[in-house]
């Protein structure tokens, strides 16, 4: 089953991207972060405004809160992560010389950084192997039996491990969000030309 899964997905995905527009480390953490609860597309969307109204680290930490709210209001949950934005900048700024860190016990002390975004900002800026279990990840996992219903995103990524070969995990998970983004959607999945119909747990109900 696992190489029926491989195969399609890189059929369908043979050079996945990671969708977020961004051009150093911080704008792409900050763009992860404003990403939860929202969609790449959307993101993308203010991502431009912001780093142009605030073209630097510096800028950003002494942007208001307020300021950075009017430009993000419509991504999910801008309240916070505009708070989320203000404070990155100003520990970037203040505690890390204005890079972001790499190690993953001072990525976790930011606001709004978990693991999942660990996982894709270094699995995207510095090609480690990780594998980010999204809203897509999770989806995709459970439907085509690669983990159980009852799994928590913890133990998705675990057995997403096991099952994956560590040097394609940063692939495979790209892979698996654009599958879910595009074809194995929450909604109106497109069932009825997939390959892996087969093995879906949820095809009849799709069907």
């Amino acid at each position: 089953m696992m190489n029926k899964i491989e195969d399609y997905l890189d059929e369908l995905f043979p050079n996945p991207q990671c969708e977020l527009v961004y051009h150093s480390d911080y704008e792409l953490l900050i763009s992860i972060v404003l990403s939860a609860q929202s969609t790449d597309k959307r993101v993308n969307q203010v991502t431009p405004v912001l780093f142009h109204q605030y073209p630097s680290l510096e800028a950003l930490k002494e942007a208001s809160v307020v300021d950075l709210e009017k430009i993000i209001r419509t991504v999910g949950s801008f309240h916070k992560k505009a708070y989320y934005i203000h404070e990155i900048a100003r520990m970037i700024c203040d505690e890390y010389d204005g890079v972001v860190p790499r190690e993953r016990d001072e990525l976790i002390r930011f606001p709004g950084v978990g693991r999942k975004t660990i996982n894709v900002f270094l699995s995207e800026f510095y090609g480690e192997a990780a594998i980010a279990v999204d809203t897509h990840v999770e989806r995709v996992s459970k439907r085509l039996g690669l983990a159980s219903l009852s799994d928590d995103v913890f133990v998705i990524e675990n057995k997403l491990m096991n099952k994956f070969s560590q040097d394609v995990w940063g692939k495979r998970h790209l892979q698996m969000v654009l599958f879910g983004r595009y074809y194995c959607k929450a909604v109106k999945p497109l069932c009825k030309d997939c390959k892996l119909l087969d093995v879906c747990r949820e095809k009849k109900k799709n069907m």
